[in-house]
């Protein structure tokens, strides 16, 4: 059973690369900020009490099941707003209102963005994934430790069973294969 010291431990060592995680997935802060917190809510309430050698696991489940919940979320929230732009003012005045022409949404919001630039984000992520898997295996392993999961140096040489001037050769050359693979396709970041 894990202590409310090694729970707290954990969810501390954890928060910034679920954080991370999240914004990845769902593009935009103030939700994934939600979604981390929710899940360590969740792990605290239902599985505090596990050891700590499964609290990893479980969070990960959590953070994954919390995300797919956000987007059904989003997907039924969408669609009310469509049956919602059929209806117009009550007062008579105007026939032909349609509430999706009328709303504005709030400026930096990705419901603000325009489908162009939705659509360009979107490929330019597809490029970069298609990518990062081209990368021989350390050099994504490197990578993905040192900028996804946002571990250091020392974390991830251990994680690796390496050097950590071998990290560092490896996310070198893996930053430098992805710039050139990314300019070679046009994508300017």
């Amino acid at each position: 059973m894990a202590t409310s010291k090694e729970l707290s431990n954990f969810l501390e060592g954890v928060e910034r690369r679920a954080f991370k995680h999240a914004v990845y997935m769902v593009r935009n802060e103030e939700s994934a900020l939600d979604i981390v917190q929710d899940s360590m809510i969740k792990l605290s309430e239902k599985y505090g009490d596990k050891p700590a050698a499964e609290l990893p696991l479980l969070f990960q489940r959590i953070l994954q099941n919390t995300i797919l919940d956000f987007f059904r979320r989003e997907k039924v929230r969408n669609n009310w707003v469509s049956l919602f732009s059929n209806i117009g003012p009550n007062d008579g005045e105007d026939d032909n209102f349609d509430l999706l022409e009328n709303f504005s949404s709030e400026e930096g919001s990705e419901a603000a963005e325009s489908t162009e630039n939705k659509l360009e984000r979107e490929q330019v992520l597809n490029i970069i994934d298609d990518e990062i898997k081209k990368l021989p295996t350390r050099q994504r392993e490197a990578f993905l430790m040192r900028y996804w999961e946002d571990m250091d140096v020392a974390e991830t040489a251990l994680a690796m069973g390496c050097s950590e001037g071998s990290v560092k050769t490896h996310c070198s050359r893996a930053t430098h294969t992805l710039a050139a693979a990314l300019k070679a396709l046009g994508v300017h970041l």
